[in-house]
C-alpha cells in the first residue's frame, strides 16, 4: 500500500464537441453531434443534442431521420489530439504528476499543492478547471479523492454539477458507496455486473462488505485492488512514465467506400507517417511491417513481413507497406478503411549495423526525421505529408461515375 494521497481525475466535457465547438465558437449551446466518419455513428454530443434525445452510437441516417434540426460534423481525430496535448500541458504545468489515461482524462496528483497555491483541495480544483478554460477553452470536470477510482466515480458525478468538481472526503466514503451502483465504478463492466447481481451485490458498498476471499473468488487480484480502492487505500499511485507499446496500429474508416488504389495509399501513408512519430517518440524502431484493408461489408485482408534491420523512416516503411498493400488490394473490390501495424519494437540501441551498412545514409534518414518532427511540432501536426494529397471529393465523383 501507498501512503495517503490526493488525486484528481480531470475529464473533458463531452470533448470531441467541445473542440469543434473551441473551432467555432458559434456552435456552443446548440445541439451539436460528432460523428465517427461520413455515414458512421454518433460518437459524441453537446448536452443540448443529449437534451434532445440523440443516443450515443446512434447510426447517423437515424439520428438524422430522428433529429433533423440537429448539427452532425464528422470526426477529426488529428485535431482532437493537437487539443488534448494543449490541455496535458497545463495539466503538466500544473502538476509534477501527471498520468494520461486517454485522449480527453488524465488524473494529476495534487498532494501537497495546497501550500504551493494556497489554496483547498476545492479551490485549486476550481483554479485548474477555470485555467482550462481559460486556456484551451475546454470545459473539465473534476473528481478528487485519495485513489484513483474514487476520483473516477467523482468525475462522473462532477459533470452533474453546476461548478463541475465533485470531492470524496474519508468521511464522504461510506455514504457514496451506498449510493453508487457496481456498474458505475471504474473497471467493472456489463458482465461483471451480471455476476455480482447474481450473486446478490448491487451497489459498492455491498461490494467492499465482502471478505477477500470470496472477492478473489469471483473477481481475482483486481477485484481486490478494486474493494481497497473504493475504501480510499490507494494501490495505483499516479506516475508519470508512458511504458513502450509491444506495437503501433493505426485505422481509421476513409468516410466514404472507393477502390481508387491511389487514395487508398496516400490514407495508409498518413497513418504510416503518425506511427513513426510514435516509434521515434519513443525513440525506438520496429522490425514488422503489417498493413490492412476493411472491405465495405466488413471482410479484412491483411498481410505482413519482417525486416532485416530496425526502422523507424516513414519513407522506408512506405514503399514496403506499399508493396503488401498492392498484395490484398482488388480493383473490384469498394474498401471503408486501411491500416498500418508496425511490430517487434525494441529499443534503438540493440540495432546491429550491417558489416555493408552505408552510415551516411542512415544519418541523413535521421536528420530528415527530425526535421518532419521538428516541423510539426512548431507548425502543428500534418504539416509535412508524403507522396501526394488526393481530395475525397475527387473520389466520390469518381464513384458516383462508376455506379
Amino acid at each position: 500500500m501507498n501512503k495517503q494521497k490526493v488525486i484528481a481525475l480531470v475529464d473533458c466535457d463531452s470533448f470531441f464537441v467541445s473542440c469543434e465547438q473551441k473551432r467555432n465558437p458559434k456552435l456552443k449551446k446548440q445541439p451539436v453531434c460528432v460523428l465517427s466518419n461520413s455515414e458512421g455513428c454518433v460518437i459524441s454530443r453537446s448536452k443540448e443534442a443529449k437534451k434532445m434525445g440523440v443516443k450515443m452510437g446512434e447510426p447517423f441516417f437515424m439520428a438524422k431521420k430522428d433529429h433533423p434540426k440537429a448539427i452532425y460534423i464528422v470526426a477529426d481525430h488529428d485535431y482532437y489530439a493537437q487539443v488534448s496535448h494543449d490541455v496535458m500541458g497545463i495539466l503538466k504545468d500544473f502538476s509534477p504528476y501527471v498520468q494520461i489515461y486517454s485522449i480527453d482524462e488524465a488524473f494529476v496528483d495534487l498532494t501537497g499543492l495546497t501550500k504551493l497555491y494556497r489554496k483547498n483541495y476545492y479551490t485549486l480544483a476550481k483554479y485548474l478547471r477555470q485555467r482550462i478554460f481559460e486556456e484551451a477553452d475546454i470545459p473539465v470536470s473534476i473528481g478528487v479523492s485519495s485513489t484513483k477510482t474514487l476520483a473516477k466515480l467523482g468525475s462522473d458525478k462532477a459533470k452533474y454539477k453546476p461548478d463541475g468538481i465533485y470531492l470524496i472526503g474519508k468521511r464522504k466514503i461510506p455514504k457514496e458507496l451506498n449510493n453508487t451502483r457496481i456498474e458505475e465504478i471504474w473497471g467493472i463492466g456489463r458482465r461483471l455486473t451480471i455476476r455480482l447481481k447474481q450473486n446478490g451485490i448491487i451497489t459498492a458498498e455491498e461490494l467492499v462488505q465482502k471478505q477477500d476471499k470470496w472477492i478473489d473468488s469471483k473477481i481475482g487480484i483486481h477485484g481486490l485492488e478494486m474493494k481497497h480502492e473504493l475504501t480510499g487505500q490507494m494501490v495505483s499511485p499516479v506516475v508519470n512514465d508512458e511504458r513502450m507499446p509491444k506495437s503501433i496500429q493505426n485505422t481509421r474508416a476513409f468516410g466514404i467506400f472507393t477502390s481508387d488504389f491511389n487514395f487508398i495509399k496516400n490514407e495508409l501513408n498518413k497513418h504510416i507517417h503518425t506511427s513513426c512519430r510514435k516509434l521515434r517518440k519513443y525513440d525506438t524502431k520496429c522490425l514488422q511491417i503489417g498493413v490492412m484493408l476493411r472491405t465495405k461489408d466488413f471482410r479484412v485482408f491483411s498481410t505482413s513481413k519482417d525486416l532485416l534491420s530496425p526502422t523507424d523512416f516513414e519513407l522506408e516503411i512506405s514503399n514496403i507497406a506499399v508493396e503488401l498493400l498492392k498484395e490484398i488490394y482488388n480493383p473490384n473490390i469498394l474498401y471503408r478503411s486501411t491500416g498500418v501495424y508496425l511490430g517487434k519494437i525494441g529499443e534503438q540501441g540493440t540495432e546491429q549495423l550491417s558489416l555493408y551498412s552505408d552510415t551516411t545514409i542512415e544519418t541523413k534518414k535521421k536528420n530528415l526525421a527530425k526535421c518532419f518532427d521538428n516541423l510539426e511540432n512548431k507548425f502543428g501536426k500534418n504539416i509535412i505529408q508524403t507522396g501526394f494529397h488526393y481530395k475525397k471529393e475527387k473520389i466520390q465523383k469518381k464513384e458516383d461515375k462508376s455506379k
